[in-house]
């Protein structure tokens, strides 16, 4: 499916939702869990759409949490990377009891501020703090080759990078440039690109991202707190506040 086929849900028209059949999963981390979905009916995503969840108990009570889509556009299947949180109510059984065979429910796609066009020949700047990666790897995955891409990715320590494999293999193999930025760990040297230790700073964004002459595509997924942060250092730098687009996340995903 070509992306330009997949569409956002237009205000007013209610999705339906869809069974979704769990194909595969594996571990990202100690506490991040991809699941591929097959799901009968689905219409493919626009990068950097998410769905909503369901789970319905035997006695009628449902959980219901939105979750960013980390695959590349593709009818009827698609895959989700979920960071388990211990008093959560759907991480915990995505990440530690669903298996091959297992259905939820699924609705969407939804979004359509925080989307990007493979098409689009302007450089992209991605910045990703934690589990905020999964949507732009969504982006990174459906990347034509049009755009260079440089991504500055923030996670506590090298064992807490999800997608870790792949992004240092697609640093050598494709148009993207990546940067680690641990948190909590000195004197780090990552598995791909440079990789800096502390909290995101001017000396950062000045040295690993596009400059506002570059005219970049800019998106930052992470925490409330790193979205703020990255958004006012890149404002700081020179970029203009349209060309941010953001997206945050709480406690309760």
């Amino acid at each position: 499916m070509t992306v330009a086929s997949a569409q956002p849900a237009l205000p007013g028209r209610a999705m339906p939702w869809r069974v979704a059949t769990l194909a595969a999963a594996w571990p990202e981390t100690a506490s991040a869990r991809t699941l591929t979905f097959e799901v009968p009916g689905w219409p493919g995503h626009l990068p950097g759409q998410h769905v909503a969840v369901r789970l319905t108990a035997e006695d009628g009570y449902f959980a219901q949490r939105d979750y960013s889509i980390g695959s590349a556009p593709e009818a009827g299947r698609l895959e989700l990377t979920v960071q388990r949180l211990a008093d959560g109510e759907v991480s915990p059984y995505l990440t530690e009891v669903m298996v091959p065979g297992d259905q939820v429910e699924l609705r969407g796609p939804i979004g359509g501020w925080f989307t990007w066009d493979p098409a689009s020949p302007a450089p992209l700047q991605l910045i990703a703090g934690g589990s905020g990666i999964v949507p732009l790897m969504s982006m990174i995955r459906a990347a034509s080759g049009a755009a260079p891409i440089r991504l500055l990715y923030s996670a506590r320590t090298p064992a807490d990078l999800i997608y870790a494999g792949e992004l240092a293999q697609r640093h050598v193999t494709s148009p993207l440039t990546v940067t680690h930025l641990f948190t909590r760990l000195s004197g780090a040297s990552g598995a791909a690109g440079t990789a800096w230790h502390g909290r995101i700073s001017r000396a950062v964004v000045d040295a690993v991202t596009w400059a506002p002459e570059a005219r970049p595509a800019i998106y930052v997924c992470g925490p409330s707190g790193f979205v703020a942060a990255a958004s006012n250092l890149l404002v700081a730098a020179g970029h203009a506040p349209a060309t941010i687009k953001t997206e945050r996340f709480g406690p309760t995903g």
